[in-house]
């Protein structure tokens, strides 16, 4: 289920991300197609960083950043949140994204009212998914459209401690928080 999602989400990166860049200020050292060398290294491949196959791309992003965060489970709760959490994976690794989704459920729950807290341990599992559907079935999809924006706000505020912390990031800021608020706004495409 939502196989069409992860395809266009991961062709999106890759046609964003492009071909091979190795820019002096990024600190993930050469890329292709967004990939790192050392996530590309992870993979098994030994390569030359120009020549990654298109085709391990693709399976690497559907494997460390969709399967990992289990957001074919979350898509099909709320596309938006799905495709926010993907693209923060992608820029953060998917320990991040997974640790802000846990961290919001937590303060969401009115004091554990709605459903118990669940662990900020950076891993997508039963629990987070459990407190993810039982946020849903008391705040429905308003509810959801907030958790998802909410996501969004804390990926911004991460990326501006980074420059604030690394001035040579700065380089990076403004194509980061664009990035950001050019996902698709919530209520478009969702199920």
């Amino acid at each position: 289920m939502h196989q069409s999602l992860k395809k266009r989400l991961i062709g999106e990166v890759i046609d964003r991300e492009g071909g091979y860049v190795n820019h002096e200020a990024d600190r993930g050292g050469p890329t292709r197609y967004g990939i790192t060398e050392a996530v590309a290294r992870d993979y098994g491949y030994t390569g030359d960083m120009r020549a990654l196959p298109l085709v391990l791309a693709h399976d690497i992003y559907a494997d460390r950043y969709w399967h990992s965060l289990k957001l074919d489970k979350i898509a099909t709760i709320h596309e938006p949140l799905a495709t926010y959490l993907f693209d923060y994976g992608v820029n953060s690794g998917p320990g991040r994204p997974a640790e802000t989704l846990q961290r919001l459920l937590n303060v969401l729950n009115r004091v554990e009212r709605d459903y118990d807290d669940i662990a900020v341990d950076g891993a997508v599992g039963p629990a987070t998914i459990g407190a993810l559907e039982d946020y849903h079935d008391t705040r429905g999809r308003p509810g959801l459209d907030v958790l998802a924006q909410a996501v969004n706000a804390l990926r911004i505020e991460f990326m501006v401690s980074i420059a604030e912390a690394r001035e040579s990031q700065e380089a990076f800021t403004y194509g980061w928080l664009s990035r950001v608020i050019e996902l698709s706004p919530c209520g478009e495409g969702a199920a």
